[in-house]
């Protein structure tokens, strides 16, 4: 399976660092996570939710990732998860569910819905799991937003 991320250049590293000092939806600040999307399309949508007007001149990149389909996925259901958890801020329960699966490291990989369409998945991955060297993380490549997203 292929995943996405678009970052800015200097996170293009896929070492969690970025996740680790900044928490987020499905996690809290100093747990080394990667957020990836199943397609380019929603990764692109995730990162332009967190943009403000100006912000349109960082240089960013795409990241993908190969997930071999034997690896074990841990997976969250929408339908198990509180009526408001697309909210923002999120609810705290989130965070623990994330943190939960990063300390048990029954898998290097937690399927979660995501909260913009949550008919597609988001996966967070555990840099620091075992099982992560079995990802194979591609070179990064420029990515830029087309102009009329701004209008």
């Amino acid at each position: 399976m292929l995943v996405w991320r678009i970052c800015q250049q200097k996170y293009a590293t896929v070492d969690g660092e970025e996740g680790r000092r900044a928490g987020g939806r499905w996690h809290r600040k100093g747990i080394p996570v990667i957020y990836t999307s199943d397609t380019l399309a929603l990764a692109a949508l995730e990162y332009f939710v967190r943009l403000n007007p100006g912000d349109s001149d960082t240089r960013l990149v795409t990241v993908s990732a190969n997930i071999p389909d034997n690896l074990v996925i841990q997976r969250v259901s929408a339908k198990d998860l509180p009526k408001n958890w697309t909210v923002d801020p999120a609810p705290e329960i989130l965070q623990k569910i994330g943190g939960n699966w990063f300390q048990t490291a029954r898998s290097a990989v937690l399927a979660v819905p995501s909260a913009i369409i949550p008919q597609q998945t988001n996966y967070l991955i555990d840099p620091n799991h075992v099982d992560f060297k079995r990802i194979r993380v591609n070179k990064p490549e420029f990515f830029e937003f087309d102009p009329r997203m701004w209008k």
